[in-house]
Protein backbone atom coordinates (compact mmCIF):
# COMPACT_ATOMS: atom_id res chain seq x y z
CA UNK A 1 0.00 0.00 0.00
CA UNK A 2 1.06 3.93 -0.40
CA UNK A 3 1.26 4.88 2.69
CA UNK A 4 0.40 8.54 1.97
CA UNK A 5 -2.05 7.59 -0.52
CA UNK A 6 -3.97 4.55 0.56
CA UNK A 7 -3.74 3.19 -2.95
CA UNK A 8 -2.42 -0.49 -3.96
CA UNK A 9 1.22 -0.44 -5.30
CA UNK A 10 2.53 -3.44 -7.26
CA UNK A 11 6.49 -4.56 -6.73
CA UNK A 12 7.52 -3.86 -10.02
CA UNK A 13 5.90 0.06 -9.70
CA UNK A 14 7.58 0.52 -5.91
CA UNK A 15 10.67 -1.02 -6.66
CA UNK A 16 11.08 1.94 -10.03
CA UNK A 17 10.09 4.61 -7.49
CA UNK A 18 12.51 4.10 -5.33
CA UNK A 19 15.88 3.40 -8.42
CA UNK A 20 13.73 4.61 -11.35
CA UNK A 21 16.14 2.56 -14.51
CA UNK A 22 18.28 0.59 -11.92
CA UNK A 23 15.43 -1.89 -10.77
CA UNK A 24 17.02 -4.81 -8.41
CA UNK A 25 15.47 -7.97 -8.77
CA UNK A 26 12.35 -8.63 -7.32
CA UNK A 27 11.80 -11.10 -4.54
CA UNK A 28 9.80 -12.11 -1.79
CA UNK A 29 7.07 -8.73 -1.20
CA UNK A 30 4.32 -7.86 1.21
CA UNK A 31 1.89 -4.81 1.97
CA UNK A 32 5.26 -4.09 5.19
CA UNK A 33 7.61 -3.81 2.27
CA UNK A 34 5.79 -1.85 -0.06
CA UNK A 35 4.94 0.88 2.17
CA UNK A 36 8.66 1.22 3.55
CA UNK A 37 9.97 1.72 -0.24
CA UNK A 38 6.87 4.70 -0.32
CA UNK A 39 9.31 6.09 2.35
CA UNK A 40 9.73 9.75 2.27
CA UNK A 41 10.68 12.72 3.79
CA UNK A 42 7.43 15.16 4.28
CA UNK A 43 8.06 19.23 5.16
CA UNK A 44 4.76 20.41 4.44
CA UNK A 45 2.22 19.33 7.33
CA UNK A 46 -2.05 19.76 7.86
CA UNK A 47 -2.70 21.51 11.56
CA UNK A 48 -4.97 18.41 11.56
CA UNK A 49 -4.51 16.91 15.53
CA UNK A 50 -3.39 13.19 15.92
CA UNK A 51 -5.79 10.73 17.21
CA UNK A 52 -5.70 9.96 20.86
CA UNK A 53 -2.92 7.34 22.14
CA UNK A 54 -1.02 8.13 18.72
CA UNK A 55 2.09 9.11 20.78
CA UNK A 56 1.72 5.62 22.98
CA UNK A 57 1.38 3.91 19.74
CA UNK A 58 4.81 5.44 18.13
CA UNK A 59 6.40 4.66 21.32
CA UNK A 60 4.67 1.22 21.51
CA UNK A 61 6.64 0.30 18.62
CA UNK A 62 10.04 2.26 19.08
CA UNK A 63 10.19 0.31 22.10
CA UNK A 64 9.81 -3.02 20.05
CA UNK A 65 13.12 -2.09 18.00
CA UNK A 66 16.08 -4.07 19.15
CA UNK A 67 18.39 -2.45 21.43
CA UNK A 68 21.93 -3.89 22.29
CA UNK A 69 21.51 -5.92 25.73
CA UNK A 70 18.24 -4.95 26.64
CA UNK A 71 20.21 -1.34 27.95
CA UNK A 72 17.41 0.62 26.68
CA UNK A 73 19.50 3.67 26.17
CA UNK A 74 16.90 6.17 25.15
CA UNK A 75 14.23 8.36 25.82
CA UNK A 76 11.44 10.27 23.61
CA UNK A 77 10.42 13.83 24.38
CA UNK A 78 6.86 14.18 22.70
CA UNK A 79 6.50 18.28 22.07
CA UNK A 80 3.78 19.92 20.84
CA UNK A 81 3.85 23.37 22.61
CA UNK A 82 3.96 26.02 19.86
CA UNK A 83 6.13 27.94 21.57
CA UNK A 84 9.23 24.64 22.16
CA UNK A 85 8.51 24.00 18.50
CA UNK A 86 9.75 27.71 17.59
CA UNK A 87 12.46 27.80 19.64
CA UNK A 88 13.45 24.19 17.73
CA UNK A 89 13.03 25.94 14.59
CA UNK A 90 15.03 28.21 15.49
CA UNK A 91 18.01 25.79 16.30
CA UNK A 92 17.46 23.91 12.89
CA UNK A 93 17.40 26.85 11.07
CA UNK A 94 14.51 28.28 10.35
CA UNK A 95 12.29 24.65 9.41
CA UNK A 96 8.89 26.17 9.42
CA UNK A 97 7.90 22.18 9.06
CA UNK A 98 8.46 21.64 13.32
CA UNK A 99 6.28 24.73 13.95
CA UNK A 100 3.55 22.95 11.27
CA UNK A 101 3.79 19.57 12.99
CA UNK A 102 0.65 18.44 15.33
CA UNK A 103 4.29 16.33 16.87
CA UNK A 104 7.37 16.53 17.17
CA UNK A 105 9.90 14.33 19.11
CA UNK A 106 13.09 14.31 20.28
CA UNK A 107 15.16 10.91 20.70
CA UNK A 108 17.30 11.10 23.52
CA UNK A 109 20.52 8.88 24.11
CA UNK A 110 19.98 8.55 27.42
CA UNK A 111 23.31 7.54 29.33
CA UNK A 112 21.58 9.53 32.67
CA UNK A 113 19.11 6.61 33.63
CA UNK A 114 22.08 4.16 33.93
CA UNK A 115 24.39 6.58 35.67
CA UNK A 116 21.13 7.00 37.97
CA UNK A 117 21.42 3.29 39.17
CA UNK A 118 25.15 3.33 38.99
CA UNK A 119 24.47 6.12 42.10
CA UNK A 120 21.46 4.33 43.51
CA UNK A 121 22.84 0.82 43.35
CA UNK A 122 26.69 2.20 44.91
CA UNK A 123 28.19 0.58 41.92
CA UNK A 124 30.54 2.38 39.47
CA UNK A 125 29.84 1.42 35.88
CA UNK A 126 33.33 1.14 34.50
CA UNK A 127 32.36 1.02 30.83
CA UNK A 128 30.01 4.16 31.00
CA UNK A 129 32.70 6.79 29.58
CA UNK A 130 33.56 5.17 26.47
CA UNK A 131 33.56 5.58 22.98
CA UNK A 132 31.70 2.04 22.57
CA UNK A 133 28.87 2.68 25.27
CA UNK A 134 27.99 6.49 23.51
CA UNK A 135 28.03 5.02 20.40
CA UNK A 136 25.74 2.18 21.40
CA UNK A 137 23.08 4.59 23.64
CA UNK A 138 22.82 6.93 19.82
CA UNK A 139 22.42 3.45 17.93
CA UNK A 140 19.66 2.35 20.27
CA UNK A 141 17.65 6.02 19.92
CA UNK A 142 17.87 5.87 16.02
CA UNK A 143 16.86 2.17 15.89
CA UNK A 144 13.85 3.22 17.99
CA UNK A 145 12.66 6.20 16.02
CA UNK A 146 13.17 4.25 13.06
CA UNK A 147 10.36 1.34 14.24
CA UNK A 148 8.49 4.87 14.45
CA UNK A 149 8.81 5.78 11.76
CA UNK A 150 7.68 2.78 9.77
CA UNK A 151 4.46 2.49 12.44
CA UNK A 152 3.53 6.40 11.35
CA UNK A 153 3.88 5.55 7.95
CA UNK A 154 1.38 2.46 8.00
CA UNK A 155 -0.92 4.71 9.87
CA UNK A 156 -1.12 6.87 7.15
CA UNK A 157 1.14 9.65 8.74
CA UNK A 158 4.06 11.83 7.14
CA UNK A 159 7.69 12.29 8.93
CA UNK A 160 10.73 14.00 8.32
CA UNK A 161 14.24 13.35 10.74
CA UNK A 162 15.45 16.51 11.98
CA UNK A 163 19.49 15.85 12.20
CA UNK A 164 19.64 19.83 12.96
CA UNK A 165 18.95 19.23 16.42
CA UNK A 166 22.41 18.90 17.07
CA UNK A 167 23.24 22.23 15.56
CA UNK A 168 23.02 23.22 19.43
CA UNK A 169 22.37 20.51 21.84
CA UNK A 170 22.98 22.77 25.20
CA UNK A 171 20.15 24.83 24.25
CA UNK A 172 18.09 21.91 23.27
CA UNK A 173 19.03 20.08 26.17
CA UNK A 174 18.13 23.36 28.02
CA UNK A 175 14.37 23.53 26.71
CA UNK A 176 13.68 19.99 26.84
CA UNK A 177 15.22 19.76 30.90
CA UNK A 178 17.16 17.16 30.16
CA UNK A 179 19.69 15.94 32.62
CA UNK A 180 23.62 15.60 32.04
CA UNK A 181 24.82 12.78 30.08
CA UNK A 182 21.25 12.99 28.11
CA UNK A 183 21.24 14.72 24.85
CA UNK A 184 18.89 14.88 21.41
CA UNK A 185 20.52 12.65 18.53
CA UNK A 186 17.63 13.60 16.38
CA UNK A 187 14.15 14.83 15.69
CA UNK A 188 11.06 13.72 14.00
CA UNK A 189 7.57 15.87 12.65
CA UNK A 190 4.84 13.90 12.77
CA UNK A 191 1.80 14.28 10.85
CA UNK A 192 -0.76 14.12 8.37
CA UNK A 193 1.17 15.57 4.70
CA UNK A 194 -0.54 18.45 2.64
CA UNK A 195 -0.84 17.57 -0.89
CA UNK A 196 2.37 18.83 -1.85
CA UNK A 197 4.27 17.71 1.40
CA UNK A 198 3.50 14.12 -0.09
CA UNK A 199 6.02 14.81 -2.39
CA UNK A 200 7.63 12.24 -4.39
CA UNK A 201 9.96 8.97 -3.62
CA UNK A 202 12.82 10.02 -3.67
CA UNK A 203 15.70 6.98 -5.77
CA UNK A 204 18.25 5.79 -4.12
CA UNK A 205 21.68 4.61 -5.12
CA UNK A 206 21.30 1.40 -7.16
CA UNK A 207 21.88 -1.55 -4.94
CA UNK A 208 25.25 -2.61 -7.02
CA UNK A 209 26.53 0.40 -5.50
CA UNK A 210 25.49 -0.52 -1.40
CA UNK A 211 25.16 -4.12 -1.67
CA UNK A 212 28.16 -6.65 -1.82
CA UNK A 213 28.66 -10.32 -1.48
CA UNK A 214 31.29 -11.65 0.83
CA UNK A 215 33.77 -9.07 -0.03
CA UNK A 216 33.61 -5.38 -0.46
CA UNK A 217 33.57 -3.89 -4.31
CA UNK A 218 33.85 -0.93 -5.69
CA UNK A 219 35.39 -1.26 -9.10
CA UNK A 220 32.30 -0.50 -10.77
CA UNK A 221 31.14 2.55 -8.52
CA UNK A 222 31.82 5.50 -10.65
CA UNK A 223 29.45 4.45 -13.69
CA UNK A 224 26.95 3.63 -11.17
CA UNK A 225 26.84 6.98 -9.56
CA UNK A 226 27.02 8.61 -13.44
CA UNK A 227 24.06 6.54 -13.50
CA UNK A 228 22.65 7.67 -9.94
CA UNK A 229 23.43 11.10 -10.74
CA UNK A 230 21.21 11.00 -14.14
CA UNK A 231 18.12 10.06 -12.00
CA UNK A 232 18.61 12.72 -9.58
CA UNK A 233 19.03 15.40 -11.59
CA UNK A 234 15.95 14.46 -13.07
CA UNK A 235 14.41 14.75 -10.00
CA UNK A 236 15.93 17.58 -8.78
CA UNK A 237 14.90 19.23 -11.78
CA UNK A 238 10.97 18.28 -11.01
CA UNK A 239 11.52 19.43 -7.55
CA UNK A 240 13.58 22.85 -8.47
CA UNK A 241 16.19 21.71 -5.93
CA UNK A 242 19.35 23.45 -5.98
CA UNK A 243 21.98 20.57 -5.98
CA UNK A 244 21.16 18.59 -9.19
CA UNK A 245 23.14 15.49 -8.65
CA UNK A 246 23.86 13.80 -5.62
CA UNK A 247 27.60 14.40 -6.37
CA UNK A 248 27.41 17.56 -6.09
CA UNK A 249 24.76 17.34 -2.80
CA UNK A 250 27.89 14.81 -1.61
CA UNK A 251 30.64 18.32 -2.50
CA UNK A 252 28.12 20.47 -0.67
CA UNK A 253 27.68 18.68 2.52
CA UNK A 254 30.98 17.66 3.08
CA UNK A 255 33.23 20.13 1.24
CA UNK A 256 33.18 23.96 3.49
CA UNK A 257 32.97 23.06 7.15
CA UNK A 258 30.17 26.12 7.32
CA UNK A 259 27.75 23.38 5.74
CA UNK A 260 27.83 21.36 9.48
CA UNK A 261 26.44 24.78 11.22
CA UNK A 262 28.43 24.33 14.28
CA UNK A 263 28.23 20.21 14.55
CA UNK A 264 31.70 20.63 14.14
CA UNK A 265 32.04 21.49 17.92
CA UNK A 266 30.12 18.60 18.89
CA UNK A 267 32.59 16.91 20.96
CA UNK A 268 33.30 19.59 23.03
CA UNK A 269 29.35 19.99 23.38
CA UNK A 270 28.65 16.48 24.79
CA UNK A 271 32.05 17.21 27.29
CA UNK A 272 29.72 20.16 28.61
CA UNK A 273 26.64 18.07 28.65
CA UNK A 274 28.26 15.51 31.44
CA UNK A 275 29.72 13.25 28.72
CA UNK A 276 32.93 11.47 29.48
CA UNK A 277 34.00 9.99 25.80
CA UNK A 278 37.01 8.02 25.87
Amino acid sequence: MDTLTSKPLDKQAALARRYGAAIPAAGPWNAMIAGQLEHRSVRSYKPDPLPTGTVETLIAAAQSAATSSNMQWWSAIAITDPEKKKVLAEVAGGQKHIEQCPLFIAWVADMARHQRISEQEKVEFESMPWLETFMVACIDAALAAQNAVVAAESLGLGTVYIGAMRNDPVRVAKLLGLPRQSFVVVGLCVGYATEAGAGEVKPRLPQASVLHFERYDAANERAERRAYDAEMEKFSQRHELQAGTWTQRVLNRLGPIRSMNGREKLRMVLASLGFEIR
